[in-house]
């Protein structure tokens, strides 16, 4: 395999990746890519170039995906406003028709990014291949949902042959009605229920920062959970946080919170000694 062909210029150091390559190998990496931070075409672009490398480079990947600012979008666009509960969206019939619609034309926008630059990919989504079961989280949110059972099977043939299984975070109930999940809880059950090695979180922020501000580069859950209580990791970081040690405390080796607006933070975090962003352990 010529790794200078596959790889881009700015990318890790050569005699790195070849190390992680061998390293990876046979274990299955879980990247979720946030809705807030790609609403970017370039940022959209760089994401699907990196995930293209890692998928010819043989990384096994399977990838969910959020969408909150396209949903917020179409929602304005209908002049419906949002009601939240702890961050959740309040999701009647009407705005889960428009959710669902949103999350599914986005992933087919991904799936058809990476088959046009030689990527083959599949969509994962309530109309076609659903692979998440769910249960209602509270009945005051509406149709929200928490995964209850993910479907391992079809996950695991479509990645055996090479292809990269692209996830709407939606669900199924008993009654196959679609229900929104939160992005980083559907990718979370689907890191624990696949056994990956890595679960990583792109997102909009550096990492986990410090008391000074500054990027921790690697960090144990009881550390983690010290700092949220003594406030240090606070608000909108905790949901995503709880993901994370949700995660490691269930059979995922370790999850990366890394910036998805750094270009390819994502092939460092994979591929270099130094990573990117913040790695979470047990």
């Amino acid at each position: 395999m010529d790794l200078k062909k596959i790889l881009p210029e700015n990318g890790p150091p050569l005699e790195e990746v070849s190390k992680y390559i061998e390293k990876y190998k046979n274990d299955l990496i879980v990247i979720k890519y946030g809705g807030n931070v790609f609403i970017d075409r370039d940022i959209f672009n760089n994401f699907i170039s990196d995930i293209s490398v890692l998928n010819k480079l043989g990384i096994s990947i399977v990838v969910v995906h959020g969408g909150g600012p396209r949903i917020k979008r179409e929602l304005d666009k209908s002049n419906i406003q949002s009601k939240f509960i702890r961050g959740l969206r309040v999701t009647d019939e009407k705005i889960i028709n428009i959710v669902e619609k949103v999350l599914i034309e986005f992933n087919e926008d991904i799936v058809f990014s990476l088959k046009k630059i030689g990527s083959q990919a599949i969509s994962i989504n309530t109309k076609k291949n659903n692979v998440i079961e769910v249960i209602p989280e509270e009945i005051e949110l509406g149709f929200v949902g928490i995964p209850n059972k993910v479907n391992i099977d079809i996950l695991n043939d479509i990645v055996k042959k090479n292809i990269i299984p692209i996830i709407s975070p939606l669900g199924l109930d008993n009654n196959k009605q679609t229900y929104n999940i939160n992005g980083d809880t559907a990718a979370g059950s689907i890191a624990k229920s696949l056994k990956s090695r890595r679960l990583l979180l792109m997102t909009n922020v550096k990492g986990v920062l410090d008391k000074e501000k500054k990027l921790i580069e690697e960090i144990s859950a009881s550390e983690v959970l010290e700092m949220i209580k003594n406030e240090i990791i606070t608000e909108g970081m905790i949901p995503k946080i709880n993901t994370c040690l949700d995660a490691v405390n269930n059979g995922v080796a370790a999850v990366g919170i890394i910036d998805g607006r750094e270009k390819h933070s994502l092939l460092f975090e994979i591929f270099s000694d130094k990573g990117s962003g913040t790695l979470i352990r047990k």
